[in-house]
């Protein structure tokens, strides 16, 4: 692997010991240490668990607000009518509309935006966009708040950081954590609360060891293997 990497990977990666697991704040400081691009990277955090999320009974999903946010200022549109409408904008929200709006996704191709949020009366027309929104991971949905009559907390919850997780098929969660260019406190105070909440999140028919491996890394930078005995996160 080394013969592959750049001159300026070379002392990045190098700073990292890929046979050790560390702690989640040490982790944290590795990472901002072996940031070596000039753009602020987003740090991300893969955690494979031990799931089959073939199985309804054993899906991983949730949304949590991270304390410190992710450090990207997020676009967020809402599906409503009538006072929901005026809530949405009041709260901040970038795009509001009905129909119109669902128009404008389907026969524009309109993506612009981050987060998507409805009212409960708007499935019904949302959910013609599911073969768009769903694989983007942008479909609104209950188990997440997106789909919710307290559009005001929805929409502020979205811009202060908001970050949903779901499982993939191989039974990982990738989810961002903020930028390197956060204090590493902070960055680590992110990753213990995504942690927790994936942790609380453990469905009850998964048996066995339910985290199985947690990595940290940066969009550019070598990941950093973090021991999930150090977050009593371990479910046997």
């Amino acid at each position: 692997m080394a013969e592959r990497l750049t001159r300026k990977q070379q002392p990045a990666f190098g700073k990292v010991d890929r046979s050790k697991k560390y702690t989640v704040e040490d982790a944290c400081k590795l990472v901002k240490d072996a940031h070596y691009v000039k753009f602020d990277e987003t740090v991300d955090v893969a955690v494979r668990l031990g799931v089959d999320p073939k199985h309804a009974d054993q899906m991983v999903r949730g949304a949590i607000v991270l304390p410190n946010g992710i450090g990207k200022i997020l676009r967020v549109i809402v599906f409503a009518k009538g006072d929901k409408e005026r809530e949405a904008r009041e709260a901040g929200a970038d795009f509001v509309g009905a129909e119109d709006l669902v128009k404008k996704i389907t026969e524009e191709n309109w993506m612009e935006f981050d987060t998507a949020i409805a009212t409960p009366d708007m499935m019904g027309q949302v959910g013609k966009l599911g073969r768009v929104l769903g694989p983007r991971g942008l479909m609104p949905n209950p188990k997440t708040g997106t789909v919710t009559m307290d559009v005001t907390r929805a929409v502020k919850e979205a811009k202060a950081g908001k970050v949903e997780y779901r499982v993939e098929k191989a039974g990982i969660i990738h989810a961002p954590v903020g930028k390197v260019s956060f204090e590493a406190g902070k960055l680590a105070e992110n990753v213990h609360t995504l942690l927790d909440a994936i942790v609380r999140a453990k469905p009850a028919s998964a048996k066995g060891i339910y985290v199985r491996s947690i990595t940290l890394s940066s969009t550019m930078g070598p990941g950093v293997r973090v021991d999930p005995a150090t977050l009593l996160a371990m479910q046997e």
